[in-house]
């Protein structure tokens, strides 16, 4: 619903002159509120199809570039450099579930490049993203997650919301890539084995 894609595109920043980087923009919906509130947005979308709907729905708005790419492919420091130059960018995104925790962690590992990281995903991930130490849903990904970065659960989507209606709720979570780590890892590939072995 509109209220929904609203609340969304208000997530990633209080600051209107930032770029937002956007992750499966789909039909545009949430791509055109995103482009009402933020200086400059660069939709990435992997699906060829969709590419004549989104000329349509956001190709008329200057401040609108999509590029056909797979983000789980691109080197983001790179992409971003040459879509945004020195402005600061937050993601904004609605993630298929199969691809939920890779393009995360691609997001996340890029340190502060992001100012924050909005993503519509299914709810139990985000539970388990944004759970507490010693809760059922804490994993090896919510540690991942919270070395990384600082997270929140926003608010649940109903299926309702959508069409054709999903089979789940989803949960709008924003992270905020830490500046520098909370504490000093010496060596972040050997941190990562030993949780990935812990759990």
């Amino acid at each position: 619903s509109d209220a929904v894609v609203c609340r969304i595109a208000d997530t990633p920043s209080e600051d209107k002159e930032v770029g937002v980087l956007e992750i499966g923009p789909g039909i545009g919906t949430l791509t055109e509120a995103l482009a009402d509130r933020y200086k400059k947005v660069v939709s990435v979308e992997i699906d060829e199809s969709l590419l004549p709907v989104l000329a349509d729905t956001v190709g008329w708005r200057d401040n609108v570039t999509v590029v056909n790419a797979d983000a789980m492919k691109l080197d983001l420091p790179g992409f971003v450099k040459e879509h945004f130059g020195d402005m600061k960018v937050c993601v904004c995104a609605n993630l298929p579930y199969y691809i939920t925790s890779p393009i995360i962690m691609k997001i996340l590992e890029c340190g502060p490049l992001f100012e924050s990281v909005t993503v519509m995903i299914q709810k139990e991930v985000a539970l388990r993203l944004a759970s507490a130490p010693g809760s059922a849903d804490y994993g090896a990904i919510t540690l991942f997650a919270s070395y990384l970065a600082d997270v929140k659960k926003c608010f649940d989507v109903s299926p309702g919301n959508f069409l054709p209606q999903p089979k789940v709720t989803s949960a709008v979570i924003r992270m905020k890539p830490h500046k520098k780590p909370p504490v000093y890892v010496k060596d972040p590939e050997n941190m990562q084995k030993i949780i990935k072995a812990a759990f």
